[in-house]
Parts: structure tokens; C-alpha cells; sequence
């Protein structure tokens, strides 16, 4: 089976490329790798799949130096051009839409580049796969599209039309586009509603990260609505293991009606910002020092995922508690940081 990965130097995608490479499936990843955060950190991912990043050059692909069966390259999901030239030339079987311009906060300030990555790219991704016969699209979503929605936990029956940040409109619009496309051409979709996902590679604009170099650096950390959140963090491996096996559930399949489904991925225990925070000094064996905020724009008091439907249809069972999860996230980010500082 072929892959295409979007996203491939991203977050997710990174610890997606380098599951199904070990996996032996042949990968191809590809990432416009913007500078909306620090490049160095996606270099780094694309170098721990083997891929050098002074072999990246446009139109070219870069080979993994790790894994025979991974190639990336350096494409932006805007460019329908180069992305017929890459279906027309790879024949992909599965695509896994993971690239997209991420963040709820930065969305407020710069909105155009939403709509150009989240919706002009991701029509881009739909056309490609409906001309090339995807066999099955499973593209990224997020829990933000629930919004203002105070039901808990959210089910994927749940109304969505009330998001409050343009990053969640432009996901949600996802998820009604490919519907379409499910329905007009019978492409079958899959759209993963993501819950706070926290790793070892996470990106700097999240918590964690911010958490981590706070505590570390003696910086003061902003907690919003006085500490009076919930999220349901939910660890990159679980999250990995979720996608891959959601790929051989094809909607449409075996007699379904519908081509397209929409299913919440997450932890389902959701964690307490506060009680977050505090595993995280224990871990790092240090106090934070807390700046108490009021809400701010964009954001919600609460997230917390019914995952019934995706056990329902492959077994799915998260199964990293915080204390274990942020260990291994702190061991990774100190070992990071301190190979950062020995190249400067």
C-alpha cells in the first residue's frame, strides 16, 4: 500500500510518517514547511526519518537515509499543479491529510492564511483524490469546531455551528466539504476530530512546550480563565495508533450507505489545567510561576471526547496516563533543548 502523508514535518504527521515507514508501507511526505513556528524543529523531525534537510530542494524528492520505502517532499497543498504531478506520478492508495495552518490564537490575527491552507488546500487534497481514485481520505480535524457547545463529552452527534475562532470554521468547513465529496463521488472520507495531543516533537505554540520552557527558564506562565480549564490531553503514540487503524476502515464498504464519517479521537479522561501544570512541575522538579488571566478570545472552558464510535469500529483504547506521557514528553524536550544548544 501506498501513503501519502501531508504534513509530513509537522506534529503529527512526523510521528505518522515514521509509524508506517517502520511498518514497512511504501510513504511518500510532504510539507510546504512554513515558518509559522521554528523551522529548525520541523528540520529536526524530517532528520530523525532519515531525510537531510540540505537534500530538500523544490521538485525534487528527498530519500530517508533511515527508511528505504520513505521519500518527502517540499509541496504546498495551494500548488494544484504540483500536487496532479505528484497523484499522476505516485498512483497513491491512501492519503492522510494532516498538513494544515494550525492554531486557534493565531487565526484571530493573520485569518487569510487559514483560508488559503485549511480550505483552499484542502479542496486541493479532495480533487486530488477524487480524480486519482483515493481509496480512502482520512483527514485532520479538531475539537474546536464544538465551540460554545457546553454538552459534555462531546459526541460526534452534537451540533457544530457555533465555533469561536476562524480555525475552527475553516475544520468544520472541512468536514462539510468532504462530506460533499463523499456524497457527489462516492470518496470515502474520514475525519478525525483531534483532543489536545501532547508528545516528545510537539509544536512550541502549545501548552506543553510553553509549560516546559517557563518552568525551566523561570518565565511566568499565563493561565487563562484562572486556571479554570479542562482539556482532554491525549498522548501522540494513542493518537498514531488511532489514524492507523481507522486506514482500513473504508466507509462505504461492505454494503455502508454513506462514503464519509467524522469520528472523535482523544484521551476521554480530560485533565484539569491546574492539575496539568502541577505534573508537570513534579516532573521537571520545579514550581511554575502562575499569571492568572481572564479567557481570552477564541478559546473554551472545556474539551472532552466520546470516543464510542472509534472503539466501535476498531477497538481503540488510549492507553498512556499523563504522569507517563509527560515523562516521556520532558525527556525528549530537555534532550532537545540541550542539542540545540550545543549546535548554537
Amino acid at each position: 500500500m501506498k501513503v501519502l502523508v501531508t504534513g509530513a514535518a509537522g506534529f503529527i504527521g512526523f510521528h505518522v510518517v515514521k509509524k508506517l515507514a517502520t511498518q514497512g508501507m511504501e510513504v511518500v511526505g510532504i510539507d510546504n514547511l512554513n515558518t509559522y513556528y521554528d523551522i529548525d524543529l520541523k528540520y529536526a523531525r524530517l532528520s530523525e526519518c532519515g531525510v537531510d534537510a540540505k537534500k530538500i530542494v523544490d521538485n525534487e524528492y528527498a530519500q530517508s537515509d533511515e527508511y528505504a520505502n520513505y521519500t518527502f517532499l517540499k509541496i504546498d497543498l495551494v500548488d494544484m499543479d504540483r500536487l496532479t504531478k505528484l497523484f499522476d506520478d505516485e498512483q497513491f492508495d491512501v492519503v492522510i491529510n494532516l498538513g494544515a495552518q494550525a492554531g486557534v490564537r493565531y487565526s484571530i490575527e493573520n485569518p487569510s492564511t487559514y483560508i488559503q491552507s485549511n480550505i483552499v488546500g484542502f479542496l486541493n487534497i479532495l480533487e486530488s483524490c477524487r480524480y486519482h481514485h483515493i481509496k480512502h481520505l482520512v483527514y485532520a480535524s479538531s475539537s474546536s469546531v464544538y465551540g460554545m457547545n457546553d454538552k459534555l463529552p462531546f459526541s460526534e452527534d452534537d451540533v457544530a455551528d457555533s465555533p469561536v475562532s476562524l480555525y475552527a470554521a475553516t475544520k468544520r468547513s472541512d468536514e462539510l466539504m468532504a462530506y460533499t465529496y463523499s456524497h457527489l463521488y462516492h470518496l470515502p472520507t474520514t475525519g478525525l476530530r483531534f483532543f489536545t495531543v501532547y508528545g516528545p516533537w510537539g509544536r512550541p505554540d502549545m501548552s506543553p512546550m510553553l509549560f516546559a520552557d517557563s518552568i525551566l527558564t523561570g518565565k511566568t506562565i499565563n493561565v487563562f480563565n484562572n486556571g479554570e480549564m479542562v482539556r482532554d490531553f491525549t498522548y501522540i503514540d494513542d493518537i498514531v495508533d488511532g489514524i492507523l487503524e481507522v486506514i482500513p476502515c473504508i466507509p462505504g464498504k461492505e454494503g455502508e450507505e454513506l462514503y464519509c464519517r467524522i469520528l472523535n479521537i482523544g484521551n476521554s479522561e480530560p485533565v484539569p489545567l491546574m492539575l496539568f501544570i502541577h505534573t508537570m512541575e513534579e516532573t521537571l522538579g520545579r514550581k511554575a510561576s502562575l499569571h492568572m488571566l481572564p479567557m481570552q478570545a477564541g478559546d473554551v472552558k472545556a474539551t472532552y471526547a466520546d470516543v464510542t464510535k472509534l472503539i466501535a469500529l476498531t477497538g481503540y483504547s488510549p492507553h498512556t496516563p499523563l504522569k507517563k506521557g509527560l515523562s516521556s514528553f520532558v525527556a525528549w524536550y530537555e534532550a532537545y533543548i540541550h542539542a540545540k544548544d550545543t549546535r548554537i
